[in-house]
């Protein structure tokens, strides 16, 4: 494993297990007792399994024996420090590594999905980092003072990417690393502009990106995709703040060059810029009549993720959404009908098909080759089932475990998806290396035989799974 694959490993994976606890009522002399027969130098204090605080020796140092204080006298809960900054097992190194960093702390208590201590994680136990790292660049990205300086770090996103194409890293990794990094850059923009020119702006609404954002799924193609949602009793004053702002922030983020969305999907026009009562009213419209200009809102829409405010708006919506769709199957249906009519580009004996003139002559266009009839059929499917949160891979587990998908059926869709995800970003890339902007046209003389065999079989794959749509929705009848 490279240096730079190791930020990716689970932090359940390096924690060390044999972490010392004890209860937070406990006499203070007993622990700084048993801390000094040990030889250790904190100890986790627990309630029911759960970490509630942590005691180290610094504290002792400094809370203690500066203070003048009788360790008689105290409990552990007098001196720790809570509330605790935990990370989940499942989360990467160097998410730990920022935790670390922005909270000016040496270790981590590491937690399951209930809560509950697993390990602990120093930053001794790491013993190198290299500058060219996520974590190093999401510190900067933190640390940013400026729009200006943002508009470096996105540069600088772009050339992570790039270095760590070539060290092996899974692609599934590196997209969630994009993901990420291009979330904090969002959000730490409007943290500047909200603090520099709108700190009187209401704090009731929340700022939500959409489509491939939302699901956490970009590559380096990452032209906006968002919208606000806010209270339903704003002031007159407040609504224009707020329009003031909104339009304010995606100007600046433009010029920082997170490109605008072709269709004007941005929190700056006003038809993506609504009262959760007007939502709910452009929901019902959606899926009462589903046009093909409802149904591409309808499922951009339906990917929303709160970056910044109130998350109450997004799952008021989302449970809006879950109830609408259990009683009308139709705009569903229309969509998968939708999915199916973007057939995988397979000729005669399954061979692949190149576009045959125009610019983009003797390649194909990885997303629209297969890429969008998985994560919209996908989606499709997952709503129906009631699975609204997510990116395409977690809905796809979510369907496994609900028993629409088998298991083969699952790991086979996962496979093509993340594999044609690899293809998208290396088409990206290629064109940045031309020259010319990010593209999602891969030229299939960059592939050797082996390659060409993966994207048949996974374009196969694609074929399957819409007839397994066809089926699941019954297309056939609606003439699909």
């Amino acid at each position: 494993m490279t240096a730079e694959n190791v930020f990716f490993t689970p932090v359940g994976s390096l924690a060390r297990r044999n972490v010392v606890t004890c209860a937070a009522d406990q006499p203070l002399v007993e622990v700084a007792a048993d801390m000094r027969q040990r030889g250790i130098s904190s100890v986790v204090a627990c309630k029911d399994a759960e970490p509630v605080g942590i005691v180290t020796d610094r504290d002792l140092r400094n809370k203690v024996v500066a203070a003048g204080l009788d360790p008689r006298e105290l409990r552990v809960s007098d001196v720790m420090n809570s509330p605790l900054v935990t990370i989940g097992e499942n989360e990467y190194l160097f998410e730990a590594l920022f935790l670390m960093s922005r909270r000016r702390i040496h270790r981590l208590c590491v937690v399951d999905a209930d809560g509950r201590l697993s390990g602990i994680l120093t930053d001794s136990d790491v013993l190198r980092l290299q500058s060219r790292s996520p974590q190093q660049l999401m510190l900067e990205i933190e640390e940013a003072d400026s729009a200006e300086a943002l508009k470096a770090l996105h540069r600088k996103v772009e050339e992570l990417v790039v270095h760590l194409v070539g060290t092996g890293i899974d692609t599934r990794d590196l997209v969630q690393t994009v993901a990420h990094l291009n979330d904090r850059i969002l959000a730490r923009l409007i943290e500047l502009v909200r603090s520099e020119r709108y700190p009187d702006l209401t704090k009731r609404f929340a700022f939500v990106v959409l489509g491939s954002e939302g699901r956490g799924e970009q590559t380096l193609v990452t032209d906006q995709d968002n919208a606000i949602i806010y209270a339903d009793d704003l002031s007159a004053a407040e609504l224009d703040r707020l329009r003031e702002f909104s339009i304010d922030l995606i100007d600046t983020l433009i010029s920082i060059g997170v490109p605008p969305c072709p269709g004007g999907i941005m929190a700056k026009n006003d038809i993506w810029r609504r009262s959760l009562r007007e939502w709910k009213q452009v929901l019902d419209k959606w899926l009462a009549t589903p046009t093909p200009d409802n149904i591409m809102s309808g499922s951009m829409f339906f990917d929303l993720r709160t970056l910044h405010g109130d998350p109450a708006f997004e799952r008021e919506l989302k449970t809006c959404i879950t109830e609408q769709l259990r009683a009308n199957d139709l705009f569903l249906a229309r969509s998968a009908a939708n999915v199916v009519k973007f057939r995988p580009p397979l000729g005669w004996f399954g061979r692949v098909v190149a576009e045959k003139k125009g610019p983009h002559r003797g390649s194909i266009d990885v997303k629209k080759a297969g890429i969008f009839a998985i994560t919209e059929g996908v989606k499709a499917m997952a709503l129906r089932a009631g699975i609204v949160d997510g990116g395409t891979r977690d809905r796809i587990l979510g369907l496994c475990e609900a028993g629409v998908l088998n298991g083969q059926q699952a790991e086979n869709i996962v496979a093509a998806f993340d594999f044609l995800v690899g293809l998208r970003l290396r088409a990206q890339l290629l064109a940045l290396e031309q020259g010319r902007e990010p593209s999602n046209h891969l030229p299939l003389d960059h592939l050797n035989r082996i390659e060409k065999g993966r994207l048949q079989l996974a374009l196969e794959e694609v074929k399957t799974f819409q007839g397994f749509l066809r089926n699941r929705f019954q297309l056939a009848q609606m003439g699909g």
